[in-house]
């Protein structure tokens, strides 16, 4: 069994670390996710557009890993700013089964990567 995770439908890695790793079979490890876009390595302007893209590529990764959203049970969502958080949990609400949200950290940091606006990371049941 592979224990990388890699689709070309989320962005490469900028950095000596994987999209993605399955620990023992049962659960998957998504690396932070930057709102950019796969196919032409552009970022959207706001929160709400970042957000949506940043959880495609979860998304992309999740499937990937042979799993859907109602199988994460845990994501981290890195903010710019709290200013963001109601923005953020509109869209971020649509991308997982009603009754199946996973635990969730959402913390405000000083910087991300590329300026983004967000980065989530997520952990994953398989199985």
């Amino acid at each position: 069994m592979k224990d990388s995770i890699a689709t070309e439908k989320a962005p490469a890695a900028i950095g000596p670390y994987a999209q993605g790793r399955i620990a023992s079979g049962r659960i998957a490890f998504i690396s932070g996710q930057l709102p950019v876009d796969a196919g032409t390595g552009e970022m959207p302007d706001t929160i709400e557009e970042q957000t949506r893209m940043s959880l495609t590529n979860v998304k992309a990764i999740v499937e990937e890993a042979g799993a859907d959203m109602g199988k994460v049970v845990k994501t981290t969502v890195y903010l710019q700013s709290m200013k963001d958080f109601s923005a953020m949990n509109g869209i971020y609400k649509t991308f997982f089964p009603e009754g199946k949200f996973p635990a969730r950290s959402a913390i405000e940091v000083g910087k991300l990567p590329k300026d983004a606006l967000v980065e989530i990371e997520a952990i994953v049941e398989l199985n």
